[in-house]
């Protein structure tokens, strides 16, 4: 069965950090690109960042460049988003997903993702 499960979701005050983790479990992690997406009430699901799982590629949202960290830990097949200068329009339900690493410059294009997780709600306080 086909898992990703996030984690690390919460209520931050602006200008704070958190950790977001996926965790993959049911395919091949290695031939997968892991993508964060956020939806907040009322707007469409944005792509926030991408990392490719065969060779490290990341990308990177104009509205989280330099602000947010992605990372991935292939022996734990689980991928993080380090968030750090938190502003209260980052609050969202965020989500990972998965798309062949082939595509990966896709990143941005939801249609193109096997699978998503079911989402953690990020709170950013003003």
């Amino acid at each position: 069965e086909v898992q990703l499960v996030e984690s690390g979701g919460g209520l931050v005050q602006a200008g704070g950090s958190l950790r977001l983790s996926c965790a993959a479990s049911g395919f091949t992690f290695d031939d997968y690109a892991i993508g964060w997406f956020r939806q907040a009430p009322g707007k469409e699901r944005e792509g926030v960042s991408c990392i490719s799982s065969s060779d490290g590629s990341t990308y990177y949202a104009d509205s989280v460049k330099g602000r947010f960290t992605i990372s991935s830990d292939n022996a734990k097949n689980t991928v993080y988003l380090q968030m750090n200068s938190l502003k209260p329009e980052d609050t969202a339900v965020y989500y990972c997903a998965a798309l062949t690493t082939d595509i990966a410059t896709m990143w941005l294009q939801s249609p193109f993702y096997d699978y998503w997780g079911q989402g953690t709600q990020v709170t950013v306080s003003s």
